[in-house]
């Protein structure tokens, strides 16, 4: 039986009372479950305010989970500069707190469904495979402050992959494909204003 989500975050609430939060310890207590909650974790603050400096880090072990997950890890494994990075105690513990309440939220509408699908290896490495692609796109500077778009449908991937829900998971391939012709578009406005514009300048 799997632990809720919100369990999970408010285990590691009880941790980050005793020493500061580190996505090693994260991985160490929630084993198989830590892909997917350090995922949750590193895209959250992409939807908050974020203190200067933390994009980078986050966006780079967010690429690595997701990465050993399209591969088929089921023990994830993190750099130990990355492992040990430490979030500010007060920065860990709004970033907790934030994500309990989207959690609970989530939790009201999200239930195992369609398990067989929702456990199956091939669909693990297919929400792998997604959750790559919305990093890559997470990392992108292009269009600006738009990182909460593919973040939002990570969340959803990562919920949807703790709690065995095949239907979260559907909605969260739909938020890949509309990410995917959001951010396809935009580039596309990019070249042709680029193609527009240079000629131009170098008349």
């Amino acid at each position: 039986m799997h632990l809720r989500f919100s369990q999970d975050i408010k285990s590691l609430l009880q941790h980050l009372a005793d020493k500061p939060l580190t996505l090693g310890d994260i991985i160490a207590e929630t084993s198989e479950r830590g892909f997917s909650l350090v995922i949750a974790l590193l895209v959250l603050p992409f939807l908050l305010p974020m203190p200067p400096g933390l994009s980078t880090p986050l966006g780079v072990a967010c690429l690595l989970m997701a990465v050993q997950m399209a591969l088929g890890r089921r023990t994830p494994w993190l750099p130990k500069k990355i492992a040990t990075f430490q979030f500010p105690k007060r920065f860990a513990q709004a970033l907790l707190q934030n994500l309990q309440r989207v959690t609970k939220i989530l939790e009201k509408i999200s239930r195992p469904r369609f398990e067989k699908i929702a456990d199956n290896d091939l669909t693990w490495r297919l929400n792998g495979i997604c959750l790559t692609w919305l990093a890559i796109l997470l990392m992108s500077p292009y269009p600006p402050a738009t990182n909460m778009i593919p973040a939002v449908g990570m969340l959803l991937l990562a919920v949807a992959t703790i709690e065995s829900d095949g239907l979260l998971m559907c909605l969260g391939y739909v938020a890949t494909v509309l990410n995917t012709l959001f951010f396809g578009f935009a580039f596309y406005l990019l070249y042709a204003g680029a193609t527009y514009l240079l000629p131009n300048v170098f008349r």
